[in-house]
């Protein structure tokens, strides 16, 4: 006798039961939550989201020693009592408490507690050196918990809002601030928060920048300085950390000199100078696009004597505005068209500022340069050179020496078997030339 399956299970115990429940005049466990009073929900609720960071303060400063010389003691308190401390809920007062040593109250003021962190960057002694090591302790929790630094970035931000209420605990921070950025736990766009109105005012953007970044060049050149504050946009913005009346060029200079820092004198007069030569460009671009080459002319020797400039300095300027005022086409017949009008129209303007050997080779190489970047070009760099010599820019010495030693490196195989029919019809040239004077 074959065995038969066993019977389905019923699909409705659960209605039973909850239908059983009803009958005794009770009701499921989800269902009693939302008939529990108000005041038990609210209750409830509180418990789970209570947010008390002076409890927090409390517990960090009962568990850290007293003594600032146990520095490593404290570091490692700091790193084992994560969890227990709750970082992740606490964040922005783990940070006011390392920082500043207690929690920040409305208006930067530091409130009243058990007692002040004695490891905090505001408890060190103003140097170099004791600074630097509160930090390495940021530097060890925060890469520790990642999870951190945007917590730190935040915490900053807030602290930056009140730096003329630090006192002189506000050049400890301005120094730890550039080590932040240093060792890249901050990003340098922290700093607008310094561009309040009642900061700039009174000076004290302006003081707390540049102790940032004597602090920042401390480990750090220039170039690297430059570069993360051009990433930021703030390399345009520098002049807003100055109070309104002093934003003139020559204060600036002065101002960083007096600091003691030059490459910052050299970086602002770079970016002065890049600036009026943009201009220059701009101008020109509009000059040669609809001007003649004796207006042209004469607003170049202006310039040339306004800036105090060397033929080196305008020609390169000269070109890109001049190559800037076309619209090139993109058929090759056309493209050499353009070129030749182009220079045959200009040549002369461009002859007249380009009189030494040094001027020649520097406008031959920036031809170079635009030819590689610009597939456009690639296959037109003799072509250019050759209109530039007939226009008496170029000299045949000039075109020799590049050709022999003086190429950039760019393109530089590419461009230099372009020119070798030119440059050898020139040497043939020279020796046609010297043949006739030995016969005369």
């Amino acid at each position: 006798m074959s065995s038969q399956p066993p019977p389905p299970q019923p699909q409705f115990k659960l209605k039973q039961r909850k239908a059983g429940l009803i009958r005794e005049g009770l009701k499921p466990a989800n269902e009693r939550a939302l008939t529990l009073p108000l005041s038990s929900l609210y209750a409830q609720r509180e418990t789970v989201t209570k947010y008390e960071p002076e409890a927090f303060r409390d517990s960090l400063l009962k568990i850290i020693p007293e003594d600032p010389a146990e520095i490593e003691k404290y570091a490692s308190i700091l790193e084992l009592n994560e969890s227990k401390l709750d970082y992740k809920r606490y964040g922005e007062p783990v940070f006011e408490l390392l920082i500043v040593g207690g929690l920040i109250a409305p208006g930067g003021i530091v409130e009243d507690g058990p007692r002040r962190n004695p490891f905090s960057i505001f408890a060190a002694e103003d140097s170099k050196e004791a600074v630097r090591a509160r930090v390495d302790i940021i530097n060890k929790l925060t890469r520790r918990y990642k999870y951190l630094q945007k917590r730190l970035e935040e915490c900053m931000s807030h602290l930056l809002q009140y730096v003329n209420k630090f006192g002189e605990n506000s050049q400890k921070l301005s120094r730890a601030v550039g080590r932040l950025i240093t060792i890249q736990l901050l990003p340098i766009s922290v700093l607008t928060n310094l561009m309040k109105e009642h900061l700039v005012k009174d000076g004290a953007s302006l003081q707390f920048v540049t102790g940032v970044f004597r602090s920042y060049l401390e480990d750090q050149p220039i170039d690297h300085l430059s570069t993360i504050l051009k990433k930021a946009g703030l390399d345009e913005k520098l002049l807003e950390f100055f109070p309104p009346g002093k934003r003139q060029a020559e204060y600036v200079a002065r101002h960083f000199e007096a600091e003691g820092l030059k490459p910052l004198v050299d970086y602002f007069n770079k970016r002065q100078q890049t600036a009026v030569k943009e201009q220059v460009k701009s101008k020109l671009n509009e000059m040669f696009s609809s001007g003649t080459p004796q207006e042209a002319a004469g607003y170049i020797k202006q310039q040339i004597a306004v800036n105090n400039w060397a033929e080196t300095d305008v020609v390169p300027i000269m070109w890109d505005a001049l190559i800037g005022s076309v619209e090139w086409a993109g058929r090759l017949e056309q493209l050499e068209s353009q070129i030749k009008t182009t220079l045959t129209t200009w040549g002369k303007v461009l002859a007249a500022f380009c009189t030494s050997p040094k001027t020649e080779i520097a406008l031959m190489l920036k031809v170079q340069q635009m030819c590689y970047e610009d597939g456009r070009f690639q296959k037109q760099y003799r072509t250019i050179i050759r209109y530039l010599y007939d226009e008496d820019v170029v000299s045949e010495s000039a075109i020799i020496y590049w050709f022999e030693k003086g190429a950039g490196a760019s393109g530089k195989t590419l461009f230099v078997k372009q020119m070798e029919p030119f440059v050898n019809w020139l040497k043939s040239q020279d020796d046609d030339e010297s043949e006739e004077e030995e016969d005369e």
